[in-house]
């Protein structure tokens, strides 16, 4: 079996699936941690950890997400988003959510990383940079050229996490949003 230094058994790791099928959770070098492919049923687990994330970020307030919003975005006939869950001995401890987003200079797919996160108790394991190299194998089996996230800048221990594993800033891009009302008042304009 090959394994590599990051935590994971890549001879177990199955691309391509339809949405709808199932995973055997993926075993990982790190004792008793493995990683799943979410289902339906892990909708509420998804919101409490998005929760926890949020408490986290001090952001909870801004959490509008409920169970039948995750069961509907994530798990129709088409997702918007897939979610993997963190399994420290079958225990959920963390996940990750990501999407497809395309690149136009490259002409290729990448993956923007909306959240990853393991909970307080169990970082300094392994197990977020595991789920981070998960992600980063899928995009190089996708044949994707980037994986891209957002990071609070106060937030220094994740991002000295990141400089780590060799993620970079994007000096002299700035986020921008359309959100609420102004999004719904700005999209009065197409007639």
């Amino acid at each position: 079996m090959r394994k590599v230094a990051l935590g994971l058994n890549m001879s177990h790791i199955a691309l391509g699936l339809k949405h709808r099928e199932t995973l055997m959770p993926i075993d990982t070098t790190l004792e008793n941690f493995t990683i799943r492919n979410a289902t339906i049923d892990d909708s509420e687990l998804i919101l409490n950890l998005i929760k926890e994330l949020a408490e986290y970020e001090k952001l909870l307030h801004e959490v509008t997400a409920t169970k039948e919003i995750l069961e509907e975005t994530l798990f129709s006939e088409r997702p918007f988003g897939e979610v993997i869950i963190a399994d420290f001995e079958e225990k959920p401890i963390g996940y990750a959510l990501f999407f497809y987003n395309f690149s136009t200079f490259t002409g290729r797919p990448g993956i923007y990383l909306e959240d990853i996160y393991v909970q307080p108790s169990m970082r300094g394991k392994g197990m977020g940079k595991c789920l981070l190299a998960y992600i980063a194998n899928l995009a190089v089996k996708k044949n994707c050229t980037r994986v891209e996230w957002s990071v609070l800048d106060w937030n220094t221990p994740s991002i000295k996490f990141y400089r780590s594993v060799g993620a970079i800033p994007m000096d002299g891009w700035t986020v921008q949003r359309l959100d609420g009302e102004t999004l719904k008042n700005f999209a009065k304009q197409f007639k």
